[in-house]
C-alpha cells in the first residue's frame, strides 16, 4: 500500500470532519515519479478540543509513527484545527530551496 494511503488511513482514526492529504514530493530536491517523501497535512477534528498546538502534533505523530521513519516520510507540515479555527486558514506551503528547477 503507497505511503499516502496508510497516512489518510491512520489519521482517519482521529475522526476527522475534513482531512486533506497532499503529496509535496515533486516540490524537493531527489524528486523522482512516485516519490513519497514530504506530505503536508490539513486535518479537523473535535479530537482536538482544548489541546494547544504540540499536544494536536504529538496525537498526529503518534497516530502515524512508524510512517515517519528512515525511508518512508521524510517530511511532514501539519495544520490541525477544531472546526471554529479551521475558516479563512491559510495552509500553504512554501517553496523548497532545494526544488528540482524546471
Amino acid at each position: 500500500m503507497m505511503l499516502e494511503q496508510q497516512l489518510r488511513e491512520r489519521l482517519n482514526t482521529l475522526q476527522p470532519s475534513y482531512l486533506q492529504v497532499v503529496n509535496e514530493s515533486s516540490g524537493h530536491g531527489g524528486y523522482y515519479p512516485g516519490k513519497e517523501s514530504h506530505f503536508k497535512v490539513v486535518i479537523v477534528s473535535d479530537v482536538f478540543a482544548s489541546l494547544r498546538l504540540v499536544q494536536r502534533h504529538q496525537k498526529i505523530y503518534a497516530a502515524v509513527g512508524d510512517l515517519l521513519s528512515p525511508g518512508n516520510i521524510h517530511a511532514l507540515a501539519i495544520h490541525a484545527f477544531v472546526a471554529d479555527e479551521w475558516q479563512g486558514q491559510d495552509t500553504s506551503s512554501p517553496e523548497c530551496a532545494h526544488a528540482p528547477k524546471t
